[in-house]
């Protein structure tokens, strides 16, 4: 399907399969693990409960120079939970009242982004271009899109997670109204260019720290942590779900749920890009972690963890910990340890990185009342932890 817009136009794929070739090497695509087909492939093979389209921008010469990948998701108000839980309740229930929120069927939220990790992974624009205008460009391709498929039913469009030096563009999307507000901040920890292994990071933290850290390997001695591989990811995965599904039902707010059958594709397709580790207590199985290396940077992906043994192995303290030394070990720059448990994250050395998110509602009336709901979304208040003994206070 072809459309124009403006200088540029628009072609959309169901697959990335049918994506040509040149337009993945004409945006250096694969210099971006996210941005691989076979990453993309994955997440779409695994997925069923998902719709995907894909968004190409090419010039008049028919040069790609946008890639957007788009989810969408049956998104739930119920999934909304602690401080602003009642808040949800209550803007479903008179949405519901002047027929603006659909009573019976799930709201349709179209996602411009990676629905499963945090951080800008949905948009791709090709070097020196302008991007204040593709941008614009992108967002009207996809209300494009969406008008002209009238299969699709969708509520709402959601672009995701822009880094603030990214805001003097993005904020462009208001143009078109899109609404910004941010949600729980990115933890990211640096990685100190002195620490040639994991013991001159436990120097640089303050006693205090240090000390914690300590209590955290002593506590967790008794398990026993494997790589994954290839041979033996069939076997662990049905624990690996039952203690993944732990995690996510404790979590204040998901987008959708993650099929873990995902990972037998990463680690064939991903290679050494792609890390998961299994901690067991004896023979069983009581948590997992899995991390994802693109260039320079590790990002913390998903983890499951049997809560009722928590507290006294320190299994997640002990995660948290293995991921610094895999960052470490690999001579990364950055360690993304993503959204949620915030507190915990900064006593380890991560800082808050705030980032953005854009929506807006398919109705006129209807955007103006989530505009509201937005200026009531705040990210929720967390100690930052100053661990390292040479920062300031």
């Amino acid at each position: 399907m072809n459309c124009s817009t403006k200088n540029l136009s628009a072609n959309y794929y169901s697959s990335v399969d049918e994506i040509p070739s040149k337009v993945w090497s004409s945006l250096n695509a694969n210099d971006n693990v996210y941005f691989k087909k076979a990453f993309l492939k994955s997440i779409e093979d695994n997925h069923e409960n998902l719709d995907f389209f894909y968004v190409v921008l090419l010039d008049e010469a028919q040069n790609a120079k946008c890639f957007g990948s788009i989810q969408i998701v049956d998104f739930y108000f119920e999934t909304v939970k602690n401080d602003l839980e009642s808040f949800a309740k209550q803007v479903k229930e008179f949405g519901q009242k002047l027929n603006l929120f659909p009573k019976k069927k799930p709201f349709k939220l179209l996602i411009c982004g990676n629905t499963f990790v945090s951080g800008e992974h949905g948009i791709l624009i090709a070097n020196g271009f302008d991007k204040k205008q593709t941008i614009k460009e992108l967002a009207k391709a996809i209300l494009n899109y969406v008008n002209k498929n009238d299969k699709l039913q969708i509520d709402a469009f959601l672009l995701k997670d822009f880094v603030n030096e990214s805001l003097s563009i993005t904020n462009e999307l208001k143009d078109y109204n899109y609404h910004p507000f941010s949600v729980e901040p990115n933890m990211v920890l640096h990685i100190d260019e002195s620490w040639q292994n994991f013991d001159d990071y436990l120097q640089a933290l303050k006693t205090k720290f240090r000390v914690k850290a300590k209590k955290a390997f002593k506590l967790s001695a008794s398990l026993i942590v494997k790589t994954v591989t290839k041979n033996s990811i069939e076997e662990q995965l049905p624990k690996m779900e039952e203690l993944y599904k732990k995690v996510a039902k404790n979590a204040s707010f998901n987008l959708s749920d993650f099929n873990l059958s995902t990972y037998k594709d990463f680690i064939n397709q991903l290679n050494n890009n792609y890390i998961i580790k299994t901690y067991y207590l004896e023979d069983k199985m009581v948590g997992f972690m899995t991390g994802v290396i693109n260039n320079k940077n590790l990002d913390a992906h998903f983890v499951g963890i049997d809560y009722s043994l928590n507290k006294q192995l320190a299994i997640y303290q002990r995660m948290l910990y293995d991921y610094i030394k895999i960052a470490i070990d690999h001579n990364l720059k950055t360690l993304n340890f993503g959204r949620t448990a915030s507190e915990i994250k900064s006593s380890v050395g991560a800082e808050p990185q705030d980032l953005t998110m854009y929506l807006r509602h398919k109705k006129s009336i209807t955007n103006k009342l989530i505009k509201l709901f937005l200026m009531r979304v705040q990210p929720t208040p967390f100690r930052q932890n100053l661990p390292f003994k040479n920062k300031p206070q």
